[in-house]
């Protein structure tokens, strides 16, 4: 049997700008659990949950990570979490299995941007949420502005369950509102005492009391009946409510600590053991093609791979959370993603990067495995005769590309291996290998999250790489109609080469008129890979040209089209009739009319006021009112043309169209200009063309640069 039944397993996650003390808090929970005999410190790079090398450098979280303490017949498990939205991944995998949020502010600063980004994720997944205010023992720390600013901006049923008597260095006292007593702190921090609340408090303490009464009945009709009747409501009544009401995701109670101190916390995780719901309480997870799963112990068995860590000497470690059933080792489950059958052969409760073995984990419960061959980050396993797949995590879309190479010739196999393993983990990356470009494109969030994946190639993989600005995909096309004559011929001894094509360009568009003076004799019309279009007439008279021919012909315009006369960017939207030429009875193949096919193609685009087209991307930026003005200044330097605003809660929304080549490191400019206060979001629009004078200086250097493909 488990230690723990579903309705006895409490699943948090520390949520919070970078810090506000999350991990700290995390270090004070295992200790008030028991679990460590001493608290450690990010500045003595010793934390439990902070182990990994990179984050003992930078002193900071990045990676997100599991703990776990048993609290008065309850287990809770912690997810502590990093605080920069870079790593929004990592917050939003933990989010997914998550079944309370615990929002930490930073009383000397107030609610911080960070926060209003991870209140957004809470509110999408409707996590039932508590926030904490910490470092209530600093010296600019200020509650009630604090207060004041989080109901601003995440509403007035954000209730107050706990004030501090004195902010500040002397912190050492706590009023509890939900049951109107005091708790004071001695200065060795042992279990607090319990006194009356002091009378110069009473009346703000009972005026709090009234109102957390008050904001708990309007949310339950059972209670706010209640309250009519007697006045009042019990202590046992009001936690029912409270609970009940942040199931619902209605109220958001609050409460202060300073975790570094241990001040506050194990009231805070008493709070979560007798009123915060277990996962059994959630609403049942949604399955794809229909119907529900509701977490209950004696389902079937089904659990979901939210995260995994690839662990030096040991292999790949497999994050999840129980949903169904009760889990064992030596279990056989099914991938629904992959069909594969996966054995499980040991069971893990984590503590930081230390694993306990257990035999088996109950519905609601997260544990880790090891050694899943074929089972991936958002994969279902189930026991056999099952089919049941959960929505998997959507995570956000990547704001930097980088190209990357080997510095070192020969490791190449030895790069793409990396960055499967890295993508693995972090499937927030993406990694795009571009034959248009000739790149390989990493995608991330920003300038930390690239600096953590050039430490894991440099670090773990020992890889030399170079990295570059991308390449920006241009497409070439023309203005004017245009033709060429081009006679390929060349004579080695024995049968030579020999090909005349003679063709016609023009600008292809949407229900144009069929060629004129032409005698049209066939029609291909083909949808470019890239985007486009491209029509290809036979307009052959006279058999000059062999029909067997005309592939290759299409065939070589095809070749300059993949690589324009231009830039060598692809070519879209032409319409070329070839409608005289000449061949020669022994010399003429498919090699002399791929060629001339080409080259004709060639010396008529030249001649067709050729036109250069660069990618626009639709950019929305989220940001307050006072950082607008910075930013509207800077679009303008990136060629960027403001198309209006909206407004989303308490940020302005500035919707603009920029081209894709000044969009280069904009993650990085803007966090600078807003002090990392705004967001964006941006995706291909639309291709319009460049400027007469960029068209020419794009057009020079890819001569000097690429002088072969120039000539080709």
């Amino acid at each position: 049997m488990p230690e723990f039944d579903s309705n006895h397993v409490k699943n948090i996650v520390l949520l919070g700008h970078s810090g506000s003390g999350k991990t700290t808090l995390a270090e004070s929970m295992l200790f008030q659990a028991g679990l460590i005999q001493r608290r450690c410190s990010i500045e003595e790079k010793n934390t439990v949950s902070d182990y990994t090398d990179l984050e003992k450098e930078r002193g900071n979280s990045i990676f997100a990570k599991l703990l776990h303490a048993p609290w008065k017949g309850y287990k809770i498990n912690i997810l502590d979490t990093p605080g920069y939205d870079d790593f929004a991944g990592e917050t939003i995998s933990t989010l997914r299995v998550a079944d309370t949020g615990v929002i930490l502010l930073n009383a000397s600063a107030g609610v911080e941007v960070g926060t209003d980004i991870i209140w957004e994720y809470t509110d999408q997944f409707k996590t039932p949420t508590i926030f904490l205010i910490n470092k209530i023992d600093h010296p600019k720390a200020d509650f009630d502005l604090t207060v004041r600013e989080a109901k601003k901006h995440f509403g007035s049923n954000v209730v107050l369950v706990q004030y501090p008597l004195s902010t500040g260095p002397g912190f050492n006292a706590i009023i509890d509102v939900l049951n109107l007593v005091m708790y004071q702190y001695s200065d060795n921090n042992e279990k607090p005492e319990k006194l009356p609340i002091p009378e110069n408090e009473k009346v703000r303490a009972e005026s709090l009391h009234k109102e957390l009464i008050e904001s708990i009945a309007s949310n339950d009709e059972t209670l706010m009946e209640q309250y009519f009747e007697k006045g009042e409501l019990t202590e046992d009544e009001m936690k029912e409510g409270l609970h009940i009401s942040m199931r619902r995701h209605e109220l958001f109670p609050v409460f202060c600590a300073s975790a570094l101190q241990n001040r506050g916390v194990a009231r805070l995780m008493g709070y979560i053991d007798n009123v915060c719901p277990p996962a059994c309480e959630m609403q049942p997870q949604e399955i794809q093609g229909g119907g529900t799963l509701p977490c209950d112990s004696n389902g079937p068995v089904c659990i979901f791979i939210y995260k995994t860590v690839n662990e030096p000497h040991i292999g790949e470690l497999s994050f999840f959370k129980v949903y169904s059933g009760t889990v064992k080792s030596g279990m056989e489950l099914v991938n629904e993603n992959t069909g594969v059958t996966e054995r499980i052969n040991q069971l893990y409760v984590m503590e930081g990067n230390k694993r306990i073995n257990v035999n088996e984990l109950i519905a609601g419960d997260i544990g880790a495995t090891l050694k899943l061959k074929n089972t991936h980050v958002n994969n279902t396993l189930h026991e056999k005769g099952k089919q049941i797949e959960l929505f998997p995590i959507i995570f956000p879309e990547p704001t930097l590309s980088i190209a990357l190479a080997n510095n070192k010739k020969g490791e190449e196999e030895k790069l793409a291996s990396a960055l499967h393993q890295l993508k693995e983990e972090d499937p927030t990356i993406h990694v795009e290998v571009s034959a248009e470009l000739g790149q390989t494109l990493l995608h991330c969030h920003g300038d930390m999250h690239l600096s953590v994946i050039k430490w894991k190639l440099a670090n773990i993989y020992h890889l030399d790489v170079h990295y570059a600005k991308p390449k920006i995909a241009y497409r070439e096309t023309i203005r004017s109609k245009a033709e060429a004559q081009y006679r390929h011929k060349k004579q080695s001894g024995g049968s030579g080469q020999f090909g005349e094509v003679t063709i016609r360009i023009e600008p292809w568009y949407e229900g144009m008129p069929e060629p004129e003076h032409l005698n049209v004799r066939g029609k291909e019309v083909m949808d470019l890979p890239w985007g486009g279009k491209l029509v290809y007439y036979n307009c052959i008279v006279g058999g000059v040209i062999d029909i067997r021919f005309l592939p290759s012909i299409l065939k070589g315009v095809m070749e300059k089209m993949h690589s324009g006369p231009l830039t060598g960017s692809y070519v879209i939207d032409v319409r070329v009739c070839v409608f005289d030429g000449k061949m020669h009875p022994v010399d003429s193949n498919d090699l002399s009319f791929k060629i001339a096919g080409m080259m004709a193609f060639k010396d008529a685009f030249q001649r067709a006021s050729p036109l250069l087209m660069e990618p626009v991307m639709a950019l929305d930026v989220s940001c307050p009112d006072e950082v607008t003005g910075s930013i509207l200044g800077d679009l303008q330097m990136r060629r960027g043309i403001v198309e209006g605003f909206d407004t989303e809660g308490h940020f302005t929304v500035i919707h603009a169209k920029v081209p894709h080549s000044e969009t280069y490191q904009y993650a990085t400019t803007l966090r600078s200009l807003t002090q990392g206060r705004a967001r964006f979001k941006m995706k291909f629009d639309h291709y319009a063309p460049v400027s007469p004078d960029l068209q020419k200086k794009l057009t020079e250097t890819y001569k000097k640069e690429e002088p072969e493909m120039a000539d080709a």
